[in-house]
């Protein structure tokens, strides 16, 4: 039987790069391999489902369950996890100083969807009592104006969004204060400028992230993989092979994160930076598959409902291709 070819949309991630250099294959796939930055292919995905299997947006695919049939099938495969509490910026002189702060004040965020900004606001909701309608959110081009939600919402009227005018960008607003603070997974450019004006609402991100997951145990998701319905629907037997293949890419890329003979990236401490992050986090650190990542998962789900963002609450094992979920016992 000829091979099945499809198109996978993803970034250029280590955990990938052996099913982009093709030194780990899936069976029966013939794989063109598309390093596309996110927000284009979760744009091209949710609007126009140009690609048999592509990276998406947890948020983005969740958002999609409500349509019967879906159109996407996903695999427990989470090409993208971070935390985010560095995600939160503020003006200086907004009178934020601790994360409860931002009670009654105006948040910016490019999307209100955004898996990034769902886990943000659920941590502040369930950490910092800022309950999710205590906050004004202005949504809008960050970088460019104009920017608009990638799949529609309809949202509780207990919530306060607008859009910011057409020809303002969210990083301009924050550093002039006309907003008190943007959350945000990119980092604004006057951040990045050194800006005085803008600072994160986090000083200390990494001692706030490492107490978080030492408190929950939580890595969050960011993106899953998807499978285009129509191939699914076709070809039932993709999703194991692609959920197989993806298990082996990542395995290769712990191996070779860990190699001491030369510096695999550009950080100087990588190594013990990776030997600390096994000591909290496990040695699977990345792990693929529904069950060890459950809570994280559940999370999730419930912050997406809470948040006005999904019908009903959903359970981790709905998402997923039961054929990603099984495997065979010798």
């Amino acid at each position: 039987m000829a091979p099945l070819h499809l198109t996978f949309a993803c970034g250029d991630y280590d955990r990938t790069r052996a099913l982009a250099e093709g030194t780990v294959r899936a069976d029966g796939i013939d794989l063109t391999y598309l390093r596309l930055p996110v927000e284009e292919t979760f744009f091209r995905m949710m609007r126009h489902q140009e690609f048999e299997v592509a990276e998406l947006s947890l948020s983005s695919y969740v958002l999609s369950l409500r349509t019967d049939p879906s159109p996407f099938v996903a695999l427990p495969v989470f090409t993208s996890r971070m935390f985010r509490h560095g995600s939160l910026y503020c003006h200086a002189d907004a009178g934020i100083t601790r994360p409860e702060d931002l009670r009654g004040k105006r948040v910016g965020t490019p999307e209100y969807q955004l898996t990034a900004c769902v886990w943000m606001r659920g941590i502040l909701a369930d950490r910092h009592g800022v309950p999710v309608d205590s906050v004004s959110y202005l949504t809008g081009g960050q970088e460019t104006p104009g920017r608009i939600e990638k799949a529609g919402v309809d949202l509780p009227d207990s919530l306060s969004i607008s859009r910011i005018p057409e020809d303002r960008t969210l990083a301009a607003m924050l550093a002039d204060g006309e907003i008190d603070a943007l959350c945000t997974p990119r980092v604004p450019s006057p951040f990045v400028a050194g800006d005085p004006r803008v600072r994160r609402v986090f000083p200390d991100v990494i001692a706030a992230e490492k107490e978080y997951y030492a408190a929950t145990g939580i890595f969050p998701v960011m993106h899953v993989v998807v499978i285009r319905r129509d191939v699914y629907d076709r070809h039932r037997w993709v999703a194991q092979s692609l959920y197989k293949a993806l298990l082996a890419a990542k395995d290769a890329a712990y191996e070779s994160l860990y190699d001491t003979s030369a510096l695999r990236f550009m950080l100087p401490w990588l190594t013990p930076q990776l030997e600390e992050t096994r000591a909290l986090l496990g040695k699977d650190y990345w792990s693929y598959g529904v069950e060890g990542n459950r809570e994280t998962l559940e999370a999730f789900l419930r912050y997406h409902h809470e948040q006005g963002l999904s019908a009903r609450l959903w359970r981790p094992e709905e998402l997923f291709a039961p054929e990603s979920l099984e495997s065979a016992v010798i």
